[in-house]
């Protein structure tokens, strides 16, 4: 494992001291890293989270319009990475550079949030896909939902203790790409099939005026998050120099190539379904069991490697505060690991266990995290670090921007919240869904 001192020095640019790999990877392999992350089996849920709440009109072109914005606000955390002289590797640590400690809590604080619900998302998934599979075997409802995320949080442990840093990762975002590809295929060519079968479906968006209202201010925090990370300094922080120019190169792979089987997937699961397609599409396509079996092993062990991502911030935090150096396989380090990441998935899996809602997850994950840190905060620190460098119009445009996120950030809570009150009223805890 590549170690740095308190500082090391890349040419002119400074470095702080971290416990993982620093400028190891190609901007292919980060490309790779974060196409994982919006291929995840969290797309398998966007037909009813998204497209249902919005329509056909809304789902399209919010899909397509928030792609387009988060290419632009990563643009714009990707060229402050090495603002300043420092090199910027955590994202608490840029905000921290350009407003001081107060902007480095808060920022953690928004970060941590963001990531633990992500985990506990993601957690979600693994276990809904064992069930799907045990379902299709065995319909005796014997097993409930929170044994099955009980069992996904184990082996999700069981891989953050295998796998010390995220550029260690390597191969198993290979078979990242292959899980995904597998379940994505299967649920876009099942869905196509039954909506050639099935009569015209109604594709109208369900609830009152009101009600309308909520949901689509709720799935507009879903388009963010379908698209964000909220770590993508961490990200950055592995890639090879040139660090800016390799990073757009990952992040224009990311919006091209990236995000054509969540398209397809996505609009393939609300064509065929309507207004009724569920939260976890193969939970209602028709097929061969053993087709289905498939396509659901492959998401849950997707889930693993992709919920290791979006941890990989606190376990390089924890691993760099308390000096874990040297062989990852070293007594002390492997106890370290264990203890400490086996001690936070455990947490992660009995907050998925307790509230199992995945829709609400994504809505207010979003909301609370995604829309402030993705959009509000890039704007703010661009047009900080580049006060002097900008012309009175583009300092307009950002300050539209962030005012217009803040709102939708608000709004997106309030309809959030507002979600999980009323699905508490309907499912008790620990619910199987």
């Amino acid at each position: 494992m590549a170690l740095l001192s308190d500082v090391e020095i890349l040419g002119d640019v400074e470095i702080p001291d971290t416990a993982h790999q620093i400028s190891t990877d190609s901007w292919f392999q980060v490309g790779f890293v974060l196409t994982t992350g919006i291929n995840s089996a969290y797309v398998l849920g966007y037909s009813g989270t998204i497209m249902v709440p919005l329509g056909w009109t809304g789902g399209v072109v919010g899909l397509i319009l928030a792609a387009a914005i988060s290419l632009y606000a990563n643009a714009l955390i990707a060229r402050l990475h090495e603002y300043g002289g420092t090199r910027h590797i955590r994202y608490r640590d840029l905000a921290g550079f350009i407003y001081g400690t107060k902007a480095y809590s808060l920022t953690w604080t928004l970060q941590y949030v963001n990531l633990f619900m992500i985990n506990a998302g993601y957690i979600i998934l693994a276990g809904s896909a064992l069930k799907a599979t045990y379902v299709l075997f065995r319909d005796d409802d014997q097993m409930k939902l929170p044994y099955f995320i009980a069992i996904a949080g184990f082996v999700c442990a069981m891989f953050a203790i295998c796998i010390p840093h995220l550029s260690a990762l390597g191969t198993w975002l290979g078979f990242s790409t292959v899980f995904s590809l597998v379940y994505i295929v299967i649920a876009f060519v099942l869905s196509v099939k039954d909506g050639i079968k099935s009569p015209p479906r109604d594709y109208s968006v369900p609830g009152s005026s009101t009600g309308k209202v909520f949901t689509t201010i709720g799935a507009s925090a879903s388009l963010v998050f379908a698209y964000n990370t909220g770590m993508l300094p961490e990200i950055q922080a592995t890639i090879r120099q040139p660090v800016v120019k390799n990073m757009m190169k990952s992040l224009y792979f990311q919006f091209t190539v990236g995000v054509v089987p969540l398209f397809m997937v996505t609009f393939a699961g609300y064509w065929a379904y309507g207004s009724s397609t569920p939260t976890y599409l193969l939970s209602d396509v028709n097929g061969p069991v053993w087709l289905k079996a498939t396509a659901n092993i492959a998401a849950f062990l997707q889930s693993v490697i992709a919920l290791h991502i979006f941890a990989s911030p606190m376990y390089e935090y924890w691993d760099t505060k308390h000096g874990i150096k040297g062989s990852a396989i070293a007594l002390k380090n492997l106890l370290f690991r264990v203890l400490v990441r086996g001690g936070y998935l455990t947490l992660n899996t009995f907050v998925s266990a307790l509230l199992p809602f995945l829709g609400d997850f994504m809505s207010l994950t979003g909301a609370i995290s995604t829309f402030p840190l993705t959009f509000i905060l890039a704007n703010h620190m661009y047009l900080v670090a580049n006060e002097t460098k900008l012309t009175s119009t583009q300092k307009l445009w950002h300050w539209i921007n962030i005012c217009f996120f803040a709102i939708m950030s608000a709004a997106a809570t309030v309809a959030a919240l507002r979600l999980i009150a009323l699905d508490s009223k309907t499912y008790h805890l620990f619910a199987d869904l």
